[in-house]
């Protein structure tokens, strides 16, 4: 391990791949065509054999996965937010009521202008491991189990992993966690099998608005450059990326997102840093501390004998 933050042109030749390796390849998740159909999920469970978490009713609009962990690789968020008023704007004609349900006030109590522009909108977004370029799960890890593949992705091996869950708090995502009744730690791995074999990952193979996108790194990162730029010329404002920034706190997530709002709101760190950042740092110091420590007690046990 070369670097443990900053930028990282290399990230396979930092982990010790010669020369002539892939191109870095990630995900883009442009969230603004994301329709919440969960087909990554269920693609992502059938691929990599993970078990189904049952029905479980979170009481959180649809989003029952509530978040990433050992049996989730990929979770859907739902993220409702009251819509603000828009202008009042004359209709060609008057709408047809379909006697569907809608968002206000209980039928019969008072209706203002505001109550009646008033609505809900959904933000969706699907979250997966980001795959740091400073992953710090990997820095921690004693037994080798997590590593860094020829592609720039970070694998967990489960026959390796002795459990003791060191990557679990180092993630500075919230990503990578134990099984239940198992004891080993699991996360997303990019479908590293079907990427020796030139293939796509499940859940961009079944996404299907494209909302999540894979290929080469630098390539991605153009494109959702430009998807940026055409959503601001459309009026789309709030668009922005969150995680492709090199000179970020994690030197860059090799799975990066377009979002509508603020990153708070999807439950995504606004500046998350490697936490492995100042390890050396932190060594160095606690060396020269026990070096102190050896010629003070040296120091003492000297001056005893005199």
């Amino acid at each position: 391990m070369g670097s443990l933050f900053g930028p990282l042109e290399d990230v396979q030749g930092d982990a010790g791949y010669a020369e002539g390796h892939p191109p870095r390849k990630g995900f883009f998740t442009d969230t603004s065509v994301c329709i919440g159909c969960k087909a990554c999920e269920v693609a992502c469970k059938e691929w990599n054999a993970i078990g189904a978490d049952g029905l479980s009713l979170s009481g959180m609009s649809y989003d029952n996965t509530q978040e990433l962990g050992a049996n989730s690789w990929r979770h859907v968020a739902f993220v409702e937010k009251t819509a603000p008023p828009e202008p009042a704007v004359a209709p060609e004609r008057e709408p047809t009521s379909l006697g569907m349900p809608g968002v206000g006030p209980p039928v019969g109590a008072e209706q203002t202008a505001t109550t009646q522009q008033a609505g809900v909108t959904w933000l969706m977004s699907s979250d997966v491991c980001k795959h740091c370029t400073h992953a710090a799960c990997l820095d921690v890890c004693p037994t080798g189990s997590l590593f860094r593949t020829e592609f720039g992705t970070v694998v967990v091996q489960e026959d390796i992993c002795n459990g003791c869950g060191y990557c679990v708090p180092a993630c500075p995502y919230g990503v990578i966690d134990l099984r239940p009744g198992d004891g080993r730690a699991f996360k997303c791995t990019l479908c590293y099998d079907r990427l020796k074999d030139d293939q796509t990952p499940a859940c961009a193979q079944a996404c299907p608005t494209e909302s999540i996108q894979f290929g080469d790194l630098d390539e991605l990162r153009e494109r959702a450059q430009g998807r940026v730029e055409a959503l601001h010329e459309r009026g789309v404002s709030q668009a922005r990326l969150y995680g492709h920034d090199p000179t970020d706190g994690v030197g860059g997530d090799g799975a990066f997102f377009l979002l509508l709002d603020e990153p708070e709101v999807y439950g995504l760190p606004p500046d998350p840093v490697v936490t492995t950042r100042d390890l050396r740092s932190m060594w160095s110091s606690v060396g020269l501390a026990a070096g102190a420590l050896v010629g003070l007690g040296a120091a003492a046990f000297a001056g005893s004998r005199r």
